[in-house]
C-alpha cells in the first residue's frame, strides 16, 4: 500500500503560479512512477504529468511548457510547480502512484486531491 497526501492548492489569478505536493508512505517510494491527474467539474479526468522513478517525465498536452513535475525520492515527495495559469486550470488535482510510466500512465494509488481555482 502506498498512501499519498496532497497539499498546495488554491486560489490565483490568470498568470500566477503554484505550487502541488504530494507526499507518500508506506512501500517504497523509488518503486513508483508518480503522476498528477485533474478532474474539472462536469469533466473526464484528465492526465496532467508523469515522472519515472530516474526523473523521466511526460506532460499533457494542455500543459506542456506551463508545468513542471518533479521528485525528491529522499523525501518521498512530488512536484508540481504551475505557471501561466489559466482559468481552465481550474480542478482539483489528484496526485497518484503506478508501476509504469506508461503511456498511457496508470494510478494504482490514489490521493484525496486538492482543489486548485484560477480566478480570470
Amino acid at each position: 500500500q502506498v498512501q499519498l497526501v496532497e497539499s498546495g492548492g488554491g486560489l490565483v489569478q490568470a498568470g500566477g503560479s503554484l505550487r502541488l505536493s504530494c507526499a507518500a508512505s508506506g512501500r517504497t517510494f523509488t518503486w513508483y512512477a508518480m503522476g498528477w491527474f485533474r478532474q474539472a467539474p462536469g469533466k473526464e479526468r484528465e492526465f496532467v504529468a508523469v515522472i519515472s522513478w530516474s526523473g523521466d517525465t511526460n506532460y499533457g498536452n494542455s500543459v506542456k511548457g506551463r508545468f513542471t513535475i518533479s521528485r525528491d525520492n529522499a523525501k518521498n515527495t512530488m512536484y508540481l510547480q504551475m505557471n501561466s495559469l489559466k482559468p481552465e486550470d481550474t480542478a482539483v488535482y489528484y496526485c497518484a502512484a503506478g508501476r509504469r510510466v506508461g503511456p498511457p500512465f496508470i494510478g494504482d494509488y490514489w490521493g484525496q486531491g486538492t482543489q486548485v481555482t484560477v480566478s480570470s
